[in-house]
């Protein structure tokens, strides 16, 4: 096979074009048209592409390089196909040289440069004096036969604008360009907007300009104009003047390679940092428009510059589908809640939340967005326990202990978690495992004047009755004196959540992530219970079990919950 160095191509007689972005690395097949590298002047940036198919070979160029046009930019290896390509092209310019050649000494050595010809803008315009004329700047070659997207409209019908301002962003699938204004003037109308797709020739805007007539004779030719004195100079036959409606001015733009040689001006400083403000080139803007990322503002660029590299915008794909928090505020569809202006109804009085508040308001809003809840409801007959509660009453004020059914609740949880280990977890962040847990910490929620705190006790598993009522009284207490310390409210693996002193038949508790279910307990009820013979009054705990679906399935909390009204209506069995 052979090897073919692939050269920097015309890029309009730019000199010192930097090199932004290497796309290809050695030993990398390559196919034609495929990006080698993204080169950046004043006023544009563009992919050159692969000419022909093959192998890389060596790299020649770097990032920060300066190059010109001619320079090499790689060293390919050709395949079979390209090879033969490259073969037939040389043998053909060979032939087209030798044609050229003999057409060439059919030409005189002396070229003959036709005058200039004036045009009026009016005849009631007099010589030497100024005069308005609206024209048409078009596009300029785009050197695409796609067209071009316009990516962003830099003027508005009324501005004033000098030579090489700029008019428009162009893009297309390789190079993003601006198209600077090829006179000074009044922009009278705009015919395009953002998003339109254009093509070479097209309608950009109309410029109404300042035009003045020579006052006399023809400017005197440039010095690339002067020919020999001794050969006479055909004279074009000198044309009527016309009445020329001023639209019908028609001013083609720079094309590219133009635009690549000359630096325009920007239309002050907030254009400017406005342009500057992203770096990326038009294969990533593309990409990007059809990955659906709309803000390039928020991919961090890793390349020269700053600059946003293909690599940097997959990076910021995977990270926010990988974000949580991310997936809550822009994936959930959910529409905001109106704005309403209660005053005007009636009187009100707004106050802030405090710190506590806006944390739970947080937290509960990210679990229940987050966690797919099920709630499982039972009653357990609590009234063996609650007379074996009041026959302690004495030796609790001896130990200076109020014994409340809070602690059998917990000791009975902390027995159950053990059985049922499952509960006793959390999910991973990866969402693929389980995280077991060799300890039980119960978690139990206060009411306090700030706010719902939720204290822990350690070990639960390890306390006798006394210790779980003793702790848990001077928790809360501490709770409701805002003494809390953050090392008390960390570490939970199940919450209790009892609303018994306030009453209610049931309620769905939001689970406390990451732990995977929590607790509610309402408000103790006397009900009817059939003992086979008869109906007797029975003292009736309605219980409220909350999961997360992910990680608990409805069998495992059928279990959990039917084993824990077992153990509150029969505590003998704490014992076993």
């Amino acid at each position: 096979m052979s090897t073919q160095e692939i050269r920097v191509p015309d890029i309009g007689g730019a000199e010192g074009v930097e090199v932004i972005e290497i796309c290809v690395e050695v030993g990398d097949q390559i196919e034609q048209d495929d990006s080698l590298v993204v080169l950046e002047s004043d006023k544009a940036s563009m992919e050159v592409p692969s000419p022909m198919a093959g192998t890389v070979q060596s790299i020649r160029a770097e990032l920060g390089d300066s190059l010109s046009e001619g320079d090499v930019i790689l060293v390919l290896e050709l395949s079979d196909a390209s090879s033969s390509a490259v073969d037939n092209g040389k043998a053909s310019a060979n032939t087209d040289d030798a044609k050229a050649a003999q057409s060439d000494s059919d030409v005189p050595s002396e070229a003959v440069v036709p005058p200039k010809t004036a045009t009026t803008a009016s005849d009631d315009t007099d010589a030497g004096q100024a005069a308005t004329v609206v024209e048409v700047v078009t596009i300029p070659d785009i050197g695409s036969d796609e067209g071009a997207e316009v990516i962003e409209v830099c003027v508005k019908v009324g501005d004033q604008v000098s030579e090489g301002d700029s008019l428009v962003v162009l893009e297309t699938d390789k190079a993003s360009m601006e198209v600077p204004a090829p006179k000074a003037g009044t922009i009278a109308s705009v015919a395009m907007n953002e998003g339109d797709t254009v093509a070479s020739g097209d309608r950009m805007v109309e410029l109404e300009v300042a035009s003045a007539v020579a006052a006399a004779g023809e400017p005197a030719p440039s010095s690339s104009q002067t020919v020999q004195s001794d050969i006479p100079t055909p004279t074009a036959p000198k044309p009527e003047p016309t009445k020329t409606p001023a639209t019908d001015s028609v001013i083609p733009a720079p094309s590219f390679a133009t635009l690549e040689a000359e630096p325009a001006k920007h239309n002050g400083e907030a254009k400017h940092a406005r342009q500057s403000s992203l770096y990326a080139g038009p294969a990533v803007r593309k990409l990007a428009r059809e990955l659906g990322v709309n803000d390039l503002g928020k991919v961090k660029g890793s390349g020269p510059k700053g600059r946003i590299t293909k690599s940097d915008l997959k990076a910021h794909i995977k990270e926010v589908l990988q974000s949580k928090t991310s997936a809550v505020q822009g994936g959930t569809g959910i529409p905001a809640v109106p704005e309403v202006d209660f005053s005007a109804f009636g009187e009100v009085d707004v106050q802030p939340l405090n710190k506590i508040q806006k944390l739970t308001a947080a937290n509960m809003q990210r679990n229940w967005l987050n966690i797919p809840h099920v709630t499982q409801f039972d009653d357990a007959d609590i009234s063996e326990l609650e007379e074996f509660r009041q026959s302690l009453k004495a030796e609790a004020e001896q130990r200076g202990v109020k014994i409340t059914p809070l602690a059998f609740l917990i000791k009975a949880c902390a027995c159950v978690l053990k059985n049922h280990a499952k509960f006793n977890a959390s999910l991973h962040s990866d969402g693929e495992h389980l995280v077991y847990k060799k300890y039980v910490h119960i978690g139990v929620a206060v009411d306090t004047p700030a706010g719902l705190l939720v204290p822990v006790i350690r070990d639960a598993d390890k306390k006798s009755i006394w210790q779980l009522a003793e702790e848990s009284a001077q928790l809360a207490a501490k709770a409701k004196q805002r003494k809390l310390t953050p090392a008390d409210m960390q570490g939970g693996c199940f919450t209790i959540s009892s609303l018994g002193g306030i009453g209610g038949q049931g309620f769905t508790p939001i689970v406390n992530a990451p732990e995977v279910a929590i607790l509610g307990v309402s408000r103790l009820t006397i009900k009817p219970q059939w003992n086979g013979s008869e109906f007797v009054p029975r003292k009736m705990l309605p219980l409220a079990l909350s999961y997360d679906h992910r990680a608990i399935n409805g069998v495992d909390g059928g279990k959990f919950l039917t084993e824990l009204a077992q153990l509150l209506s029969d505590i003998r069995r704490l014992a076993l």
